[in-house]
């Protein structure tokens, strides 16, 4: 027997697998590395040794308007070790400078009150200047020109009119961009929604570079690289994270090369060879990325890459924050035909992208594969409204997957945290 921890929430599900029936545990190598220094100590020295760049307190000589692009309450962006070093590195070099931490929403609802709290502490929330970008806040919105992929780039004001603009990140396994980090604090995350849309095209989601892992010919990738640029993104700061969403490597710097290290470093931690199987568990790595159905598509995809066709994958997701949107909900329930609605999405140009349509086409693509069994704390009925089976522990879960499976020697692959591997098919 087997026993493993599932990370669900601000908690874990156990279970203990059988011997013969688990074919195989899917982790990234980044819980066997053992970083030289504590995340604060890992951030202050990236700082002081920047890459391809010159030290944040020097760029910010000369430069009254600061602004700090900083992730939101969705990500799990260690913000109350980075941004005070930041803050620190850029009164260093101007004390008097006026700074701005712009929160990078996306297309995401607002951060809370209290969302700020927990995430940059009292401190900073009472002493620091903080705005929250609003997507569909048009007066907050300037055009910087044509994306690749043909449409306008607006991007929000107050970045743009920033004297130095630096962002704040981390990095890991990202399902379309390839990763996280770097360019995507401007792309999607201060940008307005008809460019986003825009960059989230149906063409481009369905494109085989648009995967896990992958940067080179990325088209997406190509969008959120150009518009960082145009935008003057000069110096970011970026770190990779445990399971315990602790700090284990970071980088400072130029916006391309100092990211490339990043991805180079988690790269080589957290590709794993797929072990097909019957049944796939997977997560979302607990709370913050488990809040709601959208991000718990993220997860999905790890195990979309090693389970067999016709089988069952099984996803882990707390979603005490709901569905995470009204529209990539009602695109999966009001339509009982996944095929339609998948085929409406591929006749869609690029400026014809709706809102979350990106997310429901990559789950509409893992439903076309296997089918899944969403162990929530949601109301079933939601859960069937979104061409998924609802199950209220892991231990039930698993139980309707063999059901469903109905054959003997039935196989399991458990992937304790989906959104920090990538999975190698070949």
């Amino acid at each position: 027997m087997k026993k493993i921890s599932f990370p669900y929430g601000q908690t874990y599900l156990d279970y203990e697998f059988k011997d013969e029936e688990l074919a195989g545990v899917l982790t990234s190598s980044i819980e066997e590395y053992i970083p030289k220094f504590d995340g604060k100590e890992l951030v202050r020295s990236a700082l002081q040794s920047p890459v391809e760049s010159e030290r944040l307190c020097d760029l910010s000589k000369g430069k009254q308007n600061i602004v700090i692009i900083a992730s939101d309450h969705t990500r799990p962006v260690p913000s109350k070790i980075i941004i005070p070093e930041m803050l620190s590195e850029i009164r260093k070099g101007n004390p008097n400078a006026d700074i701005t931490i712009l929160i990078a929403t996306g297309c995401h609802r607002g951060t809370t009150q209290q969302e700020l709290i927990d995430k940059f502490g009292e401190e900073i929330v009472e002493n620091e200047k903080i705005y929250i970008h609003d997507c569909d806040e048009r007066e907050k919105l300037v055009n910087i020109g044509v994306l690749p992929s043909g449409e306008q780039c607006e991007i929000n004001k107050i970045a743009f009119d920033a004297d130095l603009l630096v962002a704040e990140g981390f990095i890991e396994p990202h399902f379309f961009a390839g990763f996280s980090g770097g360019r995507k604090s401007v792309l999607p995350g201060i940008a307005g929604r008809a460019t986003v849309l825009a960059n989230h095209c149906s063409e481009f989601i369905a494109h085989k570079k648009a995967r896990t892992g992958i940067l080179k010919d990325n088209p997406i990738h190509n969008d959120m690289i150009w518009a960082a640029k145009k935008v003057k993104l000069a110096f970011i700061v970026n770190v990779v994270l445990n399971s315990k969403k602790e700090p284990i490597f970071a980088v400072a710097g130029d916006l391309e090369k100092a990211h490339k290290k990043g991805t180079d470093f988690i790269a080589s931690l957290c590709a794993v060879k797929a072990v097909p199987a019957d049944i796939v568990i997977s997560t979302n790595g607990g709370y913050p990325l488990d809040q709601n159905v959208y991000q718990a598509v993220k997860g999905m995809t790890a195990a979309e890459a090693t389970v067999n066709d016709g089988g069952v994958i099984i996803m882990l997701a707390k979603s005490n924050d709901g569905t995470g949107g009204d529209h990539f909900y009602h695109q999966l329930a009001d339509e009982a035909d996944i095929n339609k609605t998948m085929n409406v999405f591929l006749s869609r140009g690029r400026n014809e992208t709706m809102p979350d349509q990106w997310q429901t086409q990559i789950l509409l693509r893992i439903l076309s594969k296997a089918k899944v069994i969403y162990v929530s704390d949601m109301a079933d009925v939601i859960v069937e409204n979104m061409h998924m089976i609802p199950a209220n522990s892991l231990e039930e879960a698993i139980a309707k997957a063999k059901k469903m499976i109905a054959k003997e020697n039935i196989t399991l692959t458990a992937i304790p945290d989906g959104v920090s591997v990538v999975i190698i098919n070949n």
